[in-house]
């Protein structure tokens, strides 16, 4: 019997809201729960693992698989391709596990569509400078790069009314506590 409300949880945020940090810690609380590792063709970050963090693939490789229907959803987000591999996500629900997406707000969309009953939540950082911060601090990107992800960030809020849930990630631990609350049934 599985005690989340839904086979499908879905968290989504501007970069640097802290969804792959909320993620990785409500698994690690919860191991029912499995994250659905996202295929992508930018570049490995520093620490990232390649089947843990993403799945690293060039445009050729993602196109064929887009053109073989292989993605439950795909986007390109920041000058990047990024998708959910139809067949991890299928054998994790096969595996008995809830699959937990840390994806961008149209592909959240995407996954509702399918999944009905997929649970989205919206993951705001408590201001635009602690955004900024956190992707500063975070030492990965290019001034460029980050200046490209905070122009996003009126599209992504925009988009977030449309998700089942919006909270705000004024502190970890009490986000993933008011996540929890949202998904166990």
């Amino acid at each position: 019997m599985n005690k989340f409300r839904s086979f499908f949880i879905v968290l989504s945020a501007p970069s640097g809201g802290g969804k792959t940090t909320i993620a990785k810690k409500l698994v690690n609380k919860h191991p029912d729960l499995v994250i659905s590792v996202s295929a992508t063709t930018r570049g490995k970050r520093r620490r990232e693992k390649e089947g843990i963090d993403y799945f690293f693939l060039s445009n050729k490789k993602f196109e064929q698989l887009v053109k073989n229907n292989e993605f439950i959803e795909h986007e390109e987000v920041h000058g990047n391709y990024y998708g959910t591999l139809r067949s991890i996500v299928e054998k994790h629900i096969s595996d008995g596990k809830t699959v937990v997406f840390d994806i961008d707000v149209k592909g959240a969309l995407h996954i509702k569509e399918m999944y009905p009953k997929a649970i989205l939540i919206f993951i705001k950082a408590p201001s635009m400078d602690v955004l900024r911060n956190r992707l500063v601090n975070r030492k990965s990107e290019s001034r460029e790069a980050i200046k490209r992800r905070l122009e996003r960030l009126p599209l992504e809020y925009n988009m977030s009314d449309k998700f089942d849930y919006t909270i705000i990630n004024h502190n970890l631990d009490n986000s993933v506590k008011e996540i929890e609350k949202i998904i166990i049934g």
